[in-house]
C-alpha cells in the first residue's frame, strides 16, 4: 500500500478540502554496488565521528548550520517545527492561471492528490471547474523542510500536483536561443512541416521504454549464464550539408516505410540467446 507524503487541506476561498499526497512516479533502474576490486566485498559508508573515533547511530544525529569554519548552530526538530509556515498543513490557492501559460521547464516532482471522504464533493467541484475553464492553480506547500510553489492541475479524474523550481533556480545558458541571424527559407519550413506531419502520432507513454536499462538486465543475465555480450550498433552520423536534400530524403524514407505499431526490439545483448532458442525450437519441430 502506498504511503502518503503529506496530509493537509487545499483551501479555495472559504472552501477547505482535506487531502493526502502520494508520489506519482519514481525512477526504476538497475543499480550497481561499489565493491573492493581485491576481494569483491561490498563497500559501505558508515556514519563515523573522527573526534570520538567511532561509528554513531542515527539517533545520535542533530542538525547544525555551519556559520563559520567548524562552528555550528544546533537545531532540534521541535525548534524547526515552530517556524513551519502555514503551508505545512494548508495548501492555499493563491491564483489561477491559464494552463498554456505554464512552461513545463518549471516542473519538478509530481504527486497525486487524493481527497478524504469529507472533501470529495468540493474536490470534484474544483477539478471540474478547472477543466472547463482550462486553468491550473498556483499554491504554496511546505514539506521536507522546504516551501514549494506548486501547480495543481486536473488530470483524468483527479488533481495532480507538481512542485516547481523557482525562477532563480532555472539555469541561464548564454548559447541557448541564439540564432546568429540565420534565415530560414519557406521551402525548407514547408518540408520540415511535412516531415513532422509524417512522424505525427497520438501520445501513448506505454510505447516508450528505457532500452539502456533493458540492455543492462540482458547483460546481467548473459554474464550469469557465461554468454558473450553482443555490441550494440550505433548509427554513423555526419553534419548535414544540404538541408533541403536531407529533408526530401527523410520524407521519402518515411513514405516508403509502412506504418505499424512499435514493437519492443530484442536487446542486442539478448539477441544471441533468443536466436539460439529459435534455432533449438526449429530443430525439435523437424
Amino acid at each position: 500500500m502506498a504511503t502518503s507524503v503529506w496530509k493537509g487541506h487545499i483551501t479555495f476561498g472559504l472552501i477547505s478540502i482535506p487531502i493526502r499526497l502520494f508520489s506519482a512516479a519514481r525512477s526504476e533502474r538497475v543499480s550497481f554496488n561499489q565493491l573492493h576490486s581485491v576481494c569483491h566485498t561490498r563497500l559501505r559508508q558508515p556514519l563515523f565521528c573522527p573526534t570520538c573515533n567511532r561509528q554513531v547511530e542515527r539517533t545520535e544525529i542533530v542538525k547544525g548550520y555551519e556559520h563559520e569554519k567548524d562552528q555550528y548552530v544546533l537545531f532540534s526538530e521541535e525548534e524547526l517545527e515552530k517556524i513551519a509556515p502555514p503551508s505545512a498543513q494548508t495548501m492555499e490557492i493563491l491564483e489561477f492561471v491559464k494552463q498554456t501559460e505554464v512552461d513545463p521547464l518549471y516542473f519538478d516532482a509530481s504527486y497525486f492528490s487524493v481527497p478524504e471522504d469529507a472533501g470529495l464533493k468540493a474536490y470534484l467541484l474544483l477539478m471540474e471547474a478547472m477543466q472547463e475553464t482550462k486553468h491550473v492553480a498556483i499554491a504554496k506547500l511546505s514539506m521536507h523542510q522546504r516551501e514549494y510553489t506548486i501547480i495543481l492541475r486536473p488530470r483524468e479524474k483527479g488533481l495532480t500536483l507538481h512542485t516547481m523550481y523557482y525562477a532563480n533556480e532555472i539555469r541561464q545558458v548564454g548559447e541557448y536561443g541564439r540564432t546568429d541571424h540565420v534565415e530560414l527559407k519557406e521551402p525548407e519550413k514547408k518540408l520540415a512541416r511535412q516531415l513532422i506531419e509524417s512522424l505525427e502520432a497520438p501520445f501513448d507513454a506505454k510505447k516508450y521504454h528505457d532500452e539502456y536499462q533493458e540492455r543492462l538486465k540482458a547483460l546481467i543475465e548473459a554474464k550469469l549464464q557465461g554468454k558473450e555480450v553482443a555490441v550494440t550498433p550505433h548509427p554513423q552520423l555526419a553534419p548535414v550539408i544540404d538541408l533541403m536534400e536531407a529533408l526530401k530524403k527523410s520524407i521519402a524514407d518515411r513514405q516508403a516505410t509502412p506504418k505499424k505499431p512499435p514493437t519492443r526490439a530484442v536487446s542486442a545483448v539478448a539477441a544471441p540467446a533468443v536466436a539460439q532458442q529459435k534455432k533449438a525450437g526449429k530443430k525439435s519441430a523437424d
